[in-house]
């Protein structure tokens, strides 16, 4: 057998395997498993246990080593684009298990470009619109496509770009079929922006302070949270314009504020609620959904279009509540006509998810990086290259 039926053939043995994970619900390791996901909040949860012991026995990713930094190997660490800089040096630290030692042993293809160092280095207005990301890209893609027979055989399929700037989107504007097949995993997962769920990825998007790999995790029980609702944020779009005009500054139990008083702090008034207002900025991911889960609350998701992170195996619905933009007259009713038991239901759920929305260096099984692999493999397993 070619190494490339091999490959075919380890995955057909991967979703044999989740099949029967599935069929059976139970799961079948080669190790003792320190985690088992179980669970309402999962769509499937023995279909993700089973996935995600597939993914670390068999997946491999070759990512390339052409280009040089600042705008290839290198993303921010810090800010709220961090998670693209943390995926990329994790993978390309050399510590991680899923790096192939070569790229014909690899089941997926990663470009390690950094559209935020694009834009910080190369960006100069008004030039962008149109030009420079999607320029770029399409440059370095065609070229590896030249040099190596990977793209061409699956036509991108198995090749993917982690990045959590607004304008990555844009990637694919200027030649939208040699996209057709590629895995974007993007922070800003709008659907009305030609994000597809069923090929591309949306990614949480995290801000991690200096010297830190994200918010604070708060451990405050429900009994003690006296504010109903919370949001402190910038005037940034549309969604947080309207948000403002019903619930800024007008309400003792739904607390918005532009800009939060003096003698309050943002990390302890999220610990404090019950619910947190996560509305979308300029574009429509918000590090406050992060935030949120890591302070035990329950996220009220105020957007329109967006497909939210990791959709594939958590069921949102269970933790959170989503409403679109023209909902927002009514969040205190509809926040108040939540049961106590419900509440109570969702908050131990938020608090299950948390392992999901955390970064750990060096990645963990199941933490926020994983699950971004995850999101690839499973994208992976769904295409089945010509031997």
């Amino acid at each position: 057998m070619s190494r490339l039926e091999r490959i075919e053939e380890g995955l057909a043995r991967a979703r044999a395997e989740i099949r029967r994970a599935i069929r059976t619900r139970n799961y079948t390791s080669e190790k003792d498993e320190a985690f088992i996901p179980r669970g309402d909040v999962y769509r499937n949860p023995y279909a993700f246990h089973q996935s995600h012991i597939e993914m670390e026995k068999r997946f491999k990713i070759w990512a390339y080593r052409e280009g040089d930094q600042p705008l290839m190997h290198d993303g921010p660490s810090n800010g709220i684009y961090a998670i693209e800089g943390q995926f990329m040096d994790d993978i390309e630290s050399g510590k991680s298990h899923f790096l192939a030692r070569r790229p014909d042993e690899a089941n997926a293809f990663y470009i390690p470009m950094s559209l935020t160092k694009i834009v910080h280095f190369i960006y100069e207005p008004p030039h962008y619109y149109g030009k420079w990301i999607p320029r770029l890209v399409t440059d370095y893609i065609n070229f590896v496509a030249d040099k190596y027979p990977y793209w061409n055989r699956s036509k991108g399929a198995d090749h993917f770009l982690v990045s959590c700037h607004d304008w990555a989107p844009d990637v694919s504007a200027l030649k939208p079929d040699l996209y057709k097949h590629f895995i974007r995993a993007l922070c800003n997962a709008n659907t009305s922006e030609r994000f597809h769920p069923i090929r591309d990825i949306s990614i949480p998007e995290i801000n991690i302070p200096r010297g830190k790999l994200g918010p604070p995790h708060l451990d405050q029980p429900p009994n003690k949270r006296p504010i109903l609702a919370f949001f402190a944020g910038g005037a940034h779009g549309y969604v947080r314009s309207v948000l403002f005009k019903y619930w800024k500054e007008k309400d003792d139990e739904v607390q918005v504020f532009e800009r939060l008083p003096g003698n309050r702090n943002y990390s302890k008034s999220m610990g404090d609620s019950k619910f947190c207002l996560c509305p979308s900025g300029y574009e429509v991911a918000s590090p406050r959904i992060v935030e949120a889960i890591a302070a035990g609350c329950v996220p009220m998701i105020i957007c329109d279009h967006y497909s939210l992170p990791f959709s594939d195996v958590l069921d949102w619905s269970k933790f959170s509540i989503y409403i679109t933009s023209d909902k927002i007259p009514e969040i205190k009713k509809i926040l108040k006509a939540v049961p106590t038991e419900t509440y109570l239901e969702m908050q131990k759920r938020v608090k299950q998810v948390q392992r999901h929305f955390a970064i750990n260096r060096p990645a963990r099984p199941y933490d926020m990086l994983h699950m971004i692999l995850h999101s690839v493999w499973l994208r992976r397993l769904n295409v089945r290259l010509p031997s």
